[in-house]
């Protein structure tokens, strides 16, 4: 019994240590991807991911797999994966769920009577990041805070449901935000522009001029890919 007892705890250990190697590969290629480092079109390895990673290439399929469920790979037997580049259409699809969640969550904001103390707050703050990273031409730091203020707009609402629809487009987000600054980097300024009225008029309660913004604020970016 003993001996069985220290099989099974042994057995579970290697799955446990197995699931870690998997969530790592997955987190590390996934992250690479949504920055822009790896680019659309480039073929991965399992075994040189492995290999930097220091595990085992059984993992590394597994993390493949996910990332190919999420279409963020294109798997080639016996070679390994591609990168899927950003396809236009998914950009065009993108930005539109975007908008109808935050419309949706700005819609509730106003109805509100506006946001809350604390979310001005957060919102300022993050507004002030946003004119660091504008003035010091920093792209990597405003893409974070750009996904940021937007998930605070979204937040604002006090809608669980409305977060969770935003949680689920964030990582295509983030891609698309990175893929785009880095063809026209010049839209940082532009962006930050937009994020500064678009808190001013969810401050002010105007749904209507808040929708218009967002909408434009969105157009900077349709055909960009």
């Amino acid at each position: 019994m003993h001996a069985c007892m220290q099989a099974r705890a042994t057995v579970l250990c290697v799955a446990k240590q197995t699931l870690n190697a998997v969530d790592q590969a997955y987190s590390t290629v996934r992250d690479r991807i949504v920055a822009g480092e790896l680019c659309g079109g480039e073929l991965l390895s399992e075994v040189e991911i492995a290999h930097e990673l220091g595990i085992s290439r059984t993992p590394t399929h597994e993390a493949f797999l996910r990332l190919g469920a999420e279409q963020l790979l294109t798997l080639i037997p016996r070679r390994g994966a591609v990168v899927t580049p950003v396809d236009p259409a998914e950009a065009s699809n993108v930005l539109a769920m975007r908008q109808g969640v935050e419309g949706a969550a700005a819609a509730q904001v106003c109805a509100a009577g506006g946001p809350s103390e604390s979310a001005r707050v957060a919102i300022r703050d993050n507004l002030a990041r946003q004119g660091r990273c504008v003035a010091h031409s920093d792209m990597v730091g405003f893409v974070v805070a750009d996904d940021e203020f937007h998930a605070h707009m979204v937040a604002a609402s006090g809608n669980p449901i409305a977060v969770h629809f935003y949680e689920q487009l964030r990582g295509r987000q983030q891609r698309l935000r990175n893929v785009l600054l880095s063809v026209n980097p010049d839209k940082l300024s532009a962006a930050y522009d937009d994020h500064t009225q678009l808190a001013q008029v969810l401050f002010d309660g105007d749904l209507s001029r808040y929708c218009d913004l967002l909408a434009a604020h969105f157009d900077r970016y349709r055909g960009a890919i």
